[in-house]
Order: C-alpha cells, then sequence, then structure tokens
C-alpha cells in the first residue's frame, strides 16, 4: 500500500496563491528589459574603465559581452557627433547624426557571431548602407580597400573595396530597435553582417578609402583580415544567416 502524502504534499494550490503566482510571473516578465537594461548599463560602464577587456568575460541576459580596448571613450551625441569620409575620394563628406538620420534607412536581421565563441541570433540592426555613402563620396579608380576609424582614439578595422559595398554592411545607427547606445558603440557603428563581431567597429567616426587594405586594431594582434563566419580564424562557426 502507498503511504498516504503529506499534507504539505497533497494541499491543492488555492486560487488566491494560483493568482498570486501569475501576477508575480507577469510583473518578471514586464520588468526583464528593464532589468535587463540595467545590467548591460552596468557592465558597460564597467568595461568603459577597463582596458584589460575582462569585464567582456561576464554574463549578461542580452547575449552580449562588452569589450573596450580604450581605458576610456567619451560620449557623443547629435550635438557634436561628425563621421568623415575621405581619403580616395572626390568629394570628401562630413555628416553629423541627422544627417544621416535623414538618409534612406535599411534593416536587417542577423546573428552576431563573436569569434570568441558567443552568438546573439536574430538582432536588428538599421542604418544607411556604406555603398551608398561611398558612391556619394565619388570613390577614385585607385581605391581598393576603406579603413575605419573610431572615437575611442584606438581602436581601427578595414574591408576591401568589394566586402564594403556589400549590401548587408551598414553605417549602422539602430541595434535590436532602439538607437545604439554609447555601450554598444553609438551613436554610430558599423555592422559587417556576414563576418566575425570584431569587424564591426563600435564609436565609428572615420571612412577613409584607401589603396590597400590597412590590418585593423585586432589583425595586427593576430586575427583574420578577412574574418567571414566560419571561414577563419579556425574556427567551425555556422555562418550567421
Amino acid at each position: 500500500m502507498n503511504p498516504e502524502p503529506s499534507e504539505a504534499e497533497g494541499r491543492p494550490v488555492g486560487r488566491r496563491v494560483f493568482l498570486g503566482t501569475l501576477a508575480l510571473g507577469a510583473l518578471a516578465v514586464a520588468a526583464a528589459p528593464t532589468l535587463q537594461r540595467g545590467l548591460e548599463g552596468v557592465l558597460g560602464a564597467a568595461s568603459g574603465k577597463d582596458p584589460t577587456g575582462l569585464t567582456g568575460l561576464l554574463p549578461n541576459g542580452g547575449g552580449f559581452r562588452y569589450y573596450s580596448v580604450a581605458a576610456s571613450v567619451p560620449h557623443k551625441d547629435a550635438t557634436d557627433y561628425r563621421l568623415t569620409v575621405d581619403g580616395l575620394v572626390e568629394h570628401p563628406t562630413s555628416y553629423t547624426l541627422p544627417d544621416l538620420r535623414a538618409l534612406p534607412q535599411t534593416r536587417m536581421v542577423r546573428d552576431v557571431q563573436c569569434v570568441t565563441g558567443w552568438r546573439v541570433p536574430g538582432t536588428p540592426f538599421e542604418g544607411v548602407r556604406l555603398s551608398r555613402l561611398l558612391d556619394a563620396a565619388g570613390v577614385r579608380s585607385t581605391a581598393k580597400a576603406v579603413r575605419f576609424t573610431c572615437f575611442d582614439g584606438t581602436y581601427t578595422e578595414s574591408l576591401t573595396l568589394a566586402q564594403a559595398r556589400r549590401a548587408d554592411v551598414l553605417v549602422a545607427l539602430r541595434m535590436q530597435d532602439q538607437d545604439i547606445g554609447h555601450d554598444h558603440g553609438g551613436p554610430v557603428r558599423l555592422y559587417v553582417a556576414p563576418m566575425y563581431f570584431y569587424k564591426s567597429a563600435k564609436w565609428l567616426s572615420g571612412i577613409t578609402v584607401t589603396d590597400a587594405v590597412q590590418p585593423g586594431y585586432w589583425e595586427e594582434r593576430g586575427y583574420d583580415v578577412d574574418a567571414w563566419v566560419g571561414r577563419s580564424n579556425g574556427r567551425g562557426d555556422v555562418p550567421t544567416s
């Protein structure tokens, strides 16, 4: 004969307890985005003061890690942000944040893949196709590549001209359906969808057309210059979609 269940095991859950549990669950769901933003803010602020990059090892619910190679990064907004396009072009140009927002915007949803292993699937990005800015500047026939500089004063990246003209390479103004915040490289960052995320330079401030590829910050430290997901750095990641 099976033993009788104890009172603690067998007592039915009352309607008031059940409804209270549902209410707490709904509150947790509603509060999750706020709590997540708070956690991201704390980690982002810490990473901005951590040139070692060790804070990037800390997990957060959004899946992103925070990396900065500079001891500190100034904040920019619509009052003082500028993006320059120069080098081997006919019409060097400087864009304000309102200038960039006024241009036709492209939205795409892709996985973000870091070469260190983490991935954030289905991440929306919006911004201006890099090819549009290059066409407006009038790229000269001798041009072969594009170099990117950032207002952290340290980080750089490069693409070949053919890579830079791809339809899935953006000068991004929005990420996850909101303006890109400082911690994610805002107000403007590069987004190179088919490559590992180190190619998507944060805090973008300069686009310089050059006659040869100039290895970026991490490439000078051993990372691949051509950083296609699944085909570089000895990794076997599934290409981002």
